[in-house]
């Protein structure tokens, strides 16, 4: 397990900028516990700083915020949807009748859109929440919050990114 490289803390909070903004300062300055992110077999752990394990004796080790491709690009992992849901910039509720079809791995559709964010624009991150405030999972906006009004109710209104469903339908690969 080792530090992050200039070019792939660089990546990583990009693509977390993506999601959570200016928020990124809330995860690595904590008050509580010093947290940092580590590196191991390719994927980015979210630690507390004052962890110490030795290699043969490490599994896992925090939060897995995602891993890197081997083309160097980053993928979020739904294990950090907690952080993610806690900091997001923009959020989209959905109806109940919406949920099952969003933990199967479809888009989100106007139908079963509850409420959005207010000047959400198009293709920003959004964390999906239940209407209870549940996190569901995380995506990526097709249109704007202006443009969400003049739809027809097929219309695509988020992209799926990751599901809690992901859990079981990916478990061998996900840790």
């Amino acid at each position: 397990m080792r530090p992050l490289t200039e070019e792939e803390t660089k990546t990583l909070f990009t693509k977390l900028s993506h999601y959570i903004g200016n928020n990124i300062v809330h995860l690595v300055d904590r008050s509580d516990a010093p947290h940092v992110f580590r590196l191991h077999r390719d994927r980015v752990y979210y630690v507390s700083e004052a962890v110490s394990v030795a290699r043969p004796n490490l599994i896992s080790l925090g939060t897995c915020f995602g891993k890197y491709s081997k083309t160097g690009k980053f993928r979020l992992h739904i294990t950090a949807l907690d952080h993610l849901a806690q900091y997001a910039k923009y959020k989209v509720w959905i109806k109940p009748n919406g949920e099952l079809p969003f933990l199967y791995g479809n888009h989100i559709v106007k139908a079963h859109l509850g409420r959005i964010t207010d000047d959400t624009p198009e293709h920003a991150g959004v964390a999906v929440m239940s209407m209870s405030n549940v996190p569901l999972g995380f995506g990526v906006t097709a249109r704007s919050t202006i443009d969400t009004r003049k739809l027809d109710p097929t219309s695509i209104i988020v992209f799926h990114q990751a599901d809690v469903g992901e859990y079981l339908r990916d478990e061998d690969t996900l840790f």
